[in-house]
């Protein structure tokens, strides 16, 4: 009886080869494209679907002001490559979408000569809601700058009534990173200007920030651009200049009563940490004292006194 794993000529054939002793590597998984987006029937909300550019009106709550050249084209080169991956987010409106987050993507599209682009349709009953949906789109999608992600802040504060706890929770960020962007508001513009184009860093922001002497603030800034200052070296001229301002006090009305301890002062940069402005406890001998805060405008009286209330 012949062995059917003999050939012909007498060689050995294993029953199903070399394969199933040694099995071949699993073939690499390809990541799966997006699915492409189907028409809009124009009354469902909650979908993705392709839609006409022309009929996306511009975003009236858009919080970038800044729109850096090099990277819309940037963007625009892997559109033509690859298409737009995200889509944007609209809303519906008698004529057509309103953009609600995805400005750059709409302007890149339009640059690479794309007529249809996917939209995530959703449904939005109020320009108070909108105005609030615009800004939270735009901080947790978009690169804003420093200065656009605090003013987007301080609009989520002023124009959409919530407190800065409420701000936190609905970016994902803590409260003292909200502060701390709103600190940066104080700044003179020429600074925010300079922050805006990324001469200086959000780091170098914080350390002028803290100056109180503005003439000191633009000369200690002017020095980090024309240098290149480090964070480090920024931080370390405003110390510099804080020593020096204590040891030979200038025109401002001195303290009541004697001066701070730690744990007061303590106390005091607690409240400028956690209210975003200057603070200043004026402590008495009998233990009583007084709580100064300053303020910059009628609105940031508005934004602590919402603070304060909301505690």
């Amino acid at each position: 009886m012949t062995d059917d794993r003999h050939t012909p000529k007498g060689r050995l054939v294993l029953g199903r080869g070399l394969e199933s002793l040694i099995p071949r590597p699993p073939a690499p998984v390809r990541e799966a494209p997006p699915p492409a987006a189907g028409q809009d029937d124009g009354v469902t909300n909650e979908i993705i679907a392709s839609v006409d550019l022309d009929q996306i009106q511009t975003n009236p709550y858009q919080p970038r002001a800044d729109f850096d050249a090099v990277a819309l084209d940037e963007l625009k080169r892997s559109i033509l490559e690859k298409g737009v991956i995200q889509p944007v987010t609209v809303r519906r409106t008698a004529g057509g979408y309103q953009l609600i987050s995805g400005e750059r993507r709409v302007r890149a599209a339009r640059e690479a000569g794309l007529t249809r682009i996917p939209a995530y349709i959703i449904r939005v009953d109020s320009d108070r809601e909108m105005l609030e949906l615009a800004l939270i789109e735009n901080l947790q999608r978009e690169h804003l700058n420093p200065i656009e992600i605090a003013i987007s802040y301080r609009r989520l504060l002023e124009e959409c009534d919530l407190t800065q706890e409420q701000v936190s929770e609905r970016i994902g960020k803590d409260r003292s990173t909200v502060t701390n962007f709103l600190r940066l508001l104080r700044l003179p513009e020429p600074i925010q200007a300079s922050v805006r184009r990324g001469e200086v860093t959000t780091g170098h922001a914080r350390a002028l920030v803290g100056i109180e002497d503005s003439d000191l603030q633009m000369r200690i800034f002017r020095k980090t651009v024309a240098k290149g200052l480090s964070v480090r070296e920024v931080e370390r001229l405003v110390r510099d200049a804080g020593k020096r301002s204590t040891a030979t006090p200038g025109p401002a009305a001195p303290r009541t009563g004697a001066p701070l301890d730690s744990a007061l002062a303590s106390v005091e940069e607690r409240l400028r940490q956690a209210l975003g402005t200057k603070v200043t406890l004026r402590p008495s001998h009998d233990g009583r004292g007084e709580i100064v805060l300053e303020y910059y405008s009628a609105d940031d009286l508005e934004r602590l006194i919402e603070l304060i209330a909301n505690r």
